[in-house]
């Protein structure tokens, strides 16, 4: 890629002819020739957008960490990714003094490929090889589900976390689920119309300039589903839609998958285009960092945020009360404390929070004694009841150009980044994944079901959707690393991914060290419930409907690619599945919230962890479920209800609710001995 990007300026410098092809017509853009004549950029523009695009960032309005020395602070916050960076700028904002902790460095300065939306599918592989600079590098145990395969998860160590090499998905879970939510947490402040001001909170939001998209991509939105108050995040519709996913319009309609207006408003059932965490202005990657650090450049709204990079988290530190008092952290090779006036907040994501509430002495009892770590609470939880959501699906040869080119041709690949740094125009312009659809699974699939399946569906809300199908314009056979492992045949290729988004199964983490540089053990446990098995073969079965139907017929080149037509059976089908499923990252509540009696349950409704005081877990491992569709959106929620919880010392960040006990306590669960 890096050699790419170099290619990018030269070709940018010397200018370059373009003429940009959409589905169905030719598409004109604003400084290039439609009859195809030379038409030459303005080459210090394009290398100033270059250098602009590539290695601008900024650490204004926050202050560095002094490395080696202990300090005091209001608050701690374990972890910069999307929710720790959120709640720490919030708490910021008014004036309370906060450590910013974050293992990684800027990813601006380590891995500012990251900025570029096109580049998105760098470093999201099943291989161990297909990583980035900022990955942590998780592999995965052995998987029974998946053959016993050992697959790379990508987790990322910098500032802005997973915002900074999500796919950028902005859109918010259904009524049915956050219902479900608040029905576990026995808190009605979760359903969709209580948590929607705090979703509304964070995001500013550009609508889509249909003017200038092609006229078989003109997205639909609500405009009462933001706030013109919401910021500094930006949410925005590139204008450069992905040709593939016009004629993926046409085949969810044509297996019965109708439009809806949109996917911030409570509903997922039906198609739509949907909206990225992308600056308009410059059509950079908005991250948590990105977008509150670019808010607070020229004043002092995070005056009080001291940002530690490279720094890791060690333990929690606790008094005589077992209130949390600080962290202990080491910065290269100097180990200090960090200590909490107020609290300590964990945000180190769905595999560390839980990994570090345990080297603290927080979790399962027979761990802990595993690994000669002194007990402070025996909470079961810990580590357990990690849900997720799987990818899969089927790729074939089209009549378009499609990723495989931008992979295959390096010449098209630096005509593209040129096109981007000029114009902010293009492929790279946008991270592909531009449609989606969401359904229940419909008769006559659904009758194949065991009662067994139909009953573990039950549980699901009518508005929950159980399958997710997103369009994606490169090969993906078998995930291990879509860049690099394109057909070098001269085809075109495209891929419909199926996402099973009302899971059974249930993962784990657990320790391999009492030391947090050690990562710890992730299982997955994918497809290890006979009702997952079941919904990804009809999933698949879905895809293949609308692959052959006659409304995708004009763009699809043979037979299917892949796996190939010979697997026919549900027992062939699940095989193949087996073989490739590969995780859509988006792990969740290994830090589960919930109520007091109940055994699973880590944190309370306020993410206040059980058995102590001061300590709260606030990211993706603190949801009380993972609702349908991509987690981004209410990681910034959570992280926004919790932060108002904190500054207005209420149940639901409206100076309403208490515990959530029944008690009158703080919400103590186990303790020493787990009494």
């Amino acid at each position: 890629m890096c050699c790419r990007l170099t290619s990018a300026v030269a070709v940018a410098q010397r200018g370059m002819p373009r003429v940009y092809h959409m589905p169905f017509r030719r598409q004109k853009i604003a400084g290039h020739s439609s009859s195809g004549k030379r038409t030459v950029f303005r080459y210090q523009k394009a290398a100033h957008n270059v250098l602009y695009i590539i290695f601008s960032h900024t650490t204004q309005g926050a202050t560095q960490g002094l490395f080696g020395s202990d300090a005091s602070f209001d608050y701690v916050v374990v972890g910069a990714g999307t929710s720790g960076f959120t709640l720490a700028a919030r708490l910021a904002e008014q004036k309370f003094s906060v450590a910013l902790i974050e293992a990684g460095d800027f990813y601006e300065v380590v891995w500012p490929v990251a900025k570029i939306p096109g580049a998105v599918i760098i470093g999201l592989g099943s291989s161990p090889t297909s990583t980035t600079p900022v990955d942590w590098n998780f592999i995965t145990a052995p998987i029974p589900g998946a053959n016993y395969r050992k697959v790379h998860y990508a987790r990322h160590k910098t500032f802005g976390g997973c915002s900074v090499c999500n796919v950028m998905i902005y859109q918010r879970p259904d009524n049915g689920s956050m219902q479900r939510w608040a029905d576990l947490v026995q808190d009605e402040s979760y359903t969709f119309d209580r948590v929607l001001p705090f979703y509304q909170r964070t995001p500013t939001f550009y609508p889509p300039q249909n003017e200038l998209r092609p006229p078989n991509a003109s997205a639909q939105y609500n405009p009462a589903a933001y706030s013109p108050a919401g910021e500094p995040l930006q949410v925005s519709y590139p204008i450069d839609s992905i040709p593939f996913s016009s004629w993926m319009v046409g085949g969810m309609q044509a297996i019965g998958i109708n439009e809806t207006q949109d996917f911030s408003s409570g509903h997922l059932l039906g198609a739509q285009w949907c909206p990225f965490t992308v600056r308009p202005s410059d059509r950079t990657r908005s991250s948590s960092e990105a977008a509150f650090m670019s808010a607070a450049a020229n004043n002092d709204r995070l005056a009080t945020l001291t940002l530690y990079k490279t720094t890791m988290g060690k333990r929690i530190l606790f008094d005589a009360d077992r209130k949390a008092s600080g962290v202990e952290v080491r910065t290269g090779t100097s180990t200090y404390t960090l200590h909490a006036n107020r609290e300590v907040i964990v945000s180190a994501g769905a595999f560390q929070s839980p990994q570090l509430l345990m080297v603290s002495g927080i979790g399962p009892a027979e761990a802990l004694t595993q690994h000669n770590i002194p007990q402070l609470v025996d909470l079961p939880g810990v580590g357990q009841n990690m849900w997720e959501h799987l990818l899969f699906g089927p790729s074939y040869r089209v009549s378009l150009i499609t990723g495989t080119n931008i992979a295959n041709n390096p010449a098209f690949a630096a005509e593209h980044l040129a096109l981007y740094f000029s114009l902010r125009r293009g492929l790279f312009s946008n991270p592909s994944a531009d449609y989606l659809a969401w359904e229940k699974i419909p008769d006559p699939l659904r009758q194949r079901f065991s009662a067994d399946t139909l009953g573990n569906l039950s549980w699901f809300p009518p508005s929950w959707p159980e399958a997710e199908y997103i369009s994606f314009h490169i090969y993906l056979g078998d995930l291990a690393d879509p860049l690099l492992d394109q057909p070098k045949d001269g085809f075109m290729y495209a891929s419909m991914i199926g996402s099973l988004v009302a899971p059974s199964s249930r993962g784990t983490v657990t320790l391999a060290s009492n030391d947090t540089d050690i990562l710890p053990i992730v299982q997955p446990n994918w497809l290890s419930t006979e009702a997952d098995a079941q919904m990804v073969v009809a999933i698949y079965r879905r895809m293949r409907e609308a692959w052959h139907s006659a409304a995708m017929a004009p763009i699809v080149i043979g037979e299917e690619y892949f796996p190939g037509p010979k697997v026919q059976t549900d027992e062939e089908i699940l095989e193949a599945i087996r073989q490739t499923v590969m995780t859509i990252y988006h792990a969740a509540c290994t830090c589960k919230m919930g109520t007091r009696n109940d055994s699973m349950a880590v944190v309370d409704h306020r993410a206040r962890v059980f058995g102590v005081t001061g300590l709260r877990v606030v990211d993706a491992s603190a949801f009380a479920i993972l609702p349908p569709g991509h987690p981004q959106a209410t990681c910034y929620m959570l992280a926004e209800k919790i932060a108002a919880d904190i500054i207005h010392g209420s149940g639901d960040g409206n100076g309403n609710g208490d515990d959530g006990d029944d008690d009158g306590d703080s919400g103590d669960k186990g303790g020493n001995g787990g009494g």
